[in-house]
């Protein structure tokens, strides 16, 4: 029996799985584009408006002064604003390095006796 020597390399097969990997990716990538996929939901007399838990976000100025998502804030309604609010919802604490630290550790004491979980402080990397 004589083995066969191939010349070429048929690369038709290859091409048509490369188009159809190529067809897939154009079509997941609309979906990942929008962020949503896009649907008609049905309606329910008992439905709940879903809340989205975004962050609130705590600055401290070198000045001492406070700010609760831009507004400035003394630390008692810091603390009347930060009780009323969910407990697992995300805190961003922002703290400038030349504030009080007495500050900071206040803020952050308020918000461990009050139950909060998720709680972030915000730092830039180092180079």
């Amino acid at each position: 029996m004589k083995i066969k020597k191939f010349d070429s390399i048929n690369v038709i097969p290859f091409i048509d799985v490369l188009l159809v990997l190529l067809a897939i990716v154009l079509m997941t990538s609309t979906f990942i584009a929008k962020g949503v996929i896009p649907i008609s939901l049905p309606k329910a007399s008992s439905a709940d408006n879903q809340k989205i838990k975004k962050e609130l976000s705590i600055y401290i100025k070198n000045t001492g002064q406070i700010y609760l998502d831009k507004e400035e804030l003394i630390v008692e309604e810091l603390i009347n604003r930060i009780s009323q609010e969910q407990k697992d919802r995300p805190i961003l604490i922002n703290s400038d390095k030349d504030a009080k630290f007495e500050i900071f550790v206040s803020i952050l004491d308020t918000l461990k006796s009050n139950e909060f979980e998720n709680i972030s402080i915000v730092t830039v990397k180092q180079q």
